[in-house]
This record gives structure tokens, C-alpha cells and sequence, in this order.
């Protein structure tokens, strides 16, 4: 059954069971490619084009279709800003170069950084993001004489965004943004009627690695997502540690997403029979099949202590560790 008031099933007429379907039957992912191939190759024509891609499933089949219908013509740009995972920027990039791609790092960390100073709104800063994100992005890509972008935007994106959940940085057309206006460029989503299972079967049917397909979601904002209240490089390279060890920790799960997160308040602790405050980091596991709904992955509680133990350890300025049991709805999977 939906559940109640989700906006999948207000706002997506052919999602209006989306809460239980693992993938629409009456999808046809070798069809599906065949046709936004054709697709692609007529909107971009003789242009050049632009992917912005951050390594995961969505931006990589979306770089993946849009190579396929225009080859060489297409530039795919990691756009590094200070807010992704440990050695991530420097190994996605490498390893679509091994695929044939035309990919690029770029380090845009500064106005990222910039834009995010001072702002401890969840939402203030989705969107602070975004604009950083795409200002940016029309720079670089018209630095590559890019007129087009093409962007992993999937359903559930657009379903959040105009349901009033959380705005998903990558959504502008969609609510009233005109991105050629605003930023210059025309957007091009070929994967904004998927939801993830369908993205994955395309990844699949593409000749994707299954490492990459299956990959576990990573957000576009990055661990902005993932650090309650002000944004600074010290309180990422917090929450990027304690993110290592989570994911280490829980690599051989089936589980959908599993993070850490840093809150913004400090808590009291005993160390060496002195009082100290620290810092509070919370471990995220989710299970799900679509992003739309989540149910909090029952671990084992020796790997919840060995995760803990680690993170204490390894990164001495936490001093609390906690395990988040909330379902979606009513929380989202990410904190911001």
C-alpha cells in the first residue's frame, strides 16, 4: 500500500504504487536505452554536451547514455568541493577514463565552501548548495564549449522536490527554474521517469560493472547532507572519517545506505576521570528498494560495537556515538 500523504502517489500518476513496487513490470530497459540514445543524439545534435557525474549510479548511466549517442562530443566533469568521500574524486574519474569516457577533475572547493559559510538551515543550505552547484557548473562547462547538460535526475528527486519534502539540488525545470535562463544551458535528464531499481537494471543492461550499478546511493551534496548546522572543511573532514568506517564496517550488507552523520551540539564525556565535551556521531543504516520509503536495517549489535569502538578511537574529538532506528516516513534517509 502507499503510504498516506507521500507525494509519489500524488505527484507521479504511474507511481501511484510506488511505496511496494520493486521495478514496473512493463519496463523494458534494452528499449528504454535504444530510445534515449536516439533521443540524446537528436536534442544535442552537432553540440557538445556536459555530464556532471559524482560517481554513483544515476550520473554514471546518465554520462553512460549520453557517450553512447554522442561519443567524443561529450565532456564528463567531477566537480570536486571539498565535500565528497575519502579518494573518491581521484578514483571515479580514473576509473571512467578506463571506460572510454572523456572525464575531468575539477577543483571547485572554494565557493562551495563559500556559499555554505554561516548557514545552519537544512534547507537554506540544500540550496545554497545548488546554486553554488549549478553557477559553477556553467562555468566549467562553458569552458568546454558545452551547450547541453545531461544530469542523473531520477523520479524520486522530482517527487521530494515538488512534494515539499527537501529540495534535491539537481531539479530546477521541474518547479519553475528555467535552467537556461538562470544558468545558461539547456538540462537534459534522460533517467527523470526512473526510480532507482529501473536505474540499475539500465546500468545493468548498459554493461555496467556490478560494483558500479549496484553501487549504494551517494547524495550530490555530498557529506553537506551528512553535518548538522554549519558547514566548515574541519567538520566534513569529521563526518568523512566516521564515514570510512561506516561503510568498512558494513560493506558486506545488503542494506541500502550506510552513513555517519554529525550533529551540531556537543555532548558531555569521561576521559581519564575528567569531564570533556565532544562530539555526536550518528550511524545511519537503511534498508529500502526505491528511496521513497526506508526501514532502519536491523544490525547485529558486535558490528554496531565495532563500528562505534572504531570511530572512537580513530577520530578522538567524538566522544558519542549513537544508531538511528527512524523509518521513512516520517524521517528522510539523509538528515539534511
Amino acid at each position: 500500500m502507499p503510504v498516506a500523504g507521500h507525494p509519489a502517489s500524488l505527484l507521479y500518476p504511474r507511481r501511484a504504487n510506488v511505496c511496494t513496487e520493486v521495478i514496473d513490470l512493463s519496463f523494458n530497459a534494452e528499449r528504454f536505452i535504444s530510445e534515449k540514445i536516439e533521443e540524446l543524439r537528436r536534442e544535442i545534435g552537432g553540440a557538445k554536451a556536459f555530464a556532471a557525474t559524482s560517481g554513483g549510479v544515476d550520473s554514471t548511466v546518465s554520462a553512460v547514455l549520453a557517450h553512447r549517442a554522442i561519443g567524443a562530443r561529450l565532456t564528463v566533469g567531477f566537480l570536486d568541493d571539498g565535500l565528497m568521500r575519502e579518494g573518491e574524486p581521484e578514483a571515479v574519474v580514473s576509473r571512467l577514463r578506463g571506460m572510454g569516457l572523456n572525464a575531468k577533475l575539477y577543483d571547485v572547493r572554494e565557493p562551495f565552501f563559500r556559499a555554505l559559510k554561516g548557514l545552519t538551515d537544512p534547507e537554506e543550505k540544500r540550496k545554497a548548495f545548488r546554486e553554488a552547484f549549478y553557477r559553477t557548473l556553467s562555468e566549467t562547462a562553458r569552458k568546454e564549449g558545452a551547450e547541453y547538460l545531461v544530469q542523473g535526475t531520477i523520479a524520486a528527486d522530482v517527487l521530494e522536490t515538488k512534494g515539499g519534502v527537501k529540495t534535491q539540488h539537481n531539479v530546477l525545470d521541474q518547479i519553475g527554474i528555467p535552467s537556461f535562463k538562470e544558468y545558461g544551458f539547456k538540462v537534459l535528464e534522460p533517467l527523470v521517469t526512473l526510480l532507482k531499481p529501473e536505474v540499475r537494471l539500465v546500468g545493468e543492461r548498459l554493461g555496467l560493472p556490478k560494483d558500479m550499478y549496484g553501487r549504494r546511493p551517494f547524495p550530490g551534496p555530498a557529506l553537506a547532507l551528512r553535518v548538522i548546522g554549519e558547514i566548515t572543511p574541519e567538520r566534513v573532514e569529521t563526518v568523512r572519517k566516521a564515514t570510512k568506517i561506516v561503510e568498512e564496517g558494513t560493506q558486506d550488507l545488503e542494506c541500502f545506505q550506510a552513513f555517519a552523520v554529525l550533529l551540531n551540539d556537543r555532548a558531555t564525556g569521561v576521559v581519564n576521570g575528567k569531564r570533556r565535551y565532544g562530539e555526536i556521531v550518528v550511524i545511519r543504516a537503511v534498508d529500502s528498494k526505491d528511496a521513497l520509503t526506508a526501514s532502519p536495517t536491523k544490525m547485529e549489535w558486535g558490528r554496531l560495537e565495532a563500528i562505534r569502538d572504531r570511530i572512537l578511537r580513530e577520530i578522538p574529538s567524538v566522544i558519542k556515538v549513537l544508531y538511528d532506528l527512524t523509518p521513512k516516513p516520517p524521517s528522510t534517509i539523509e538528515y539534511i
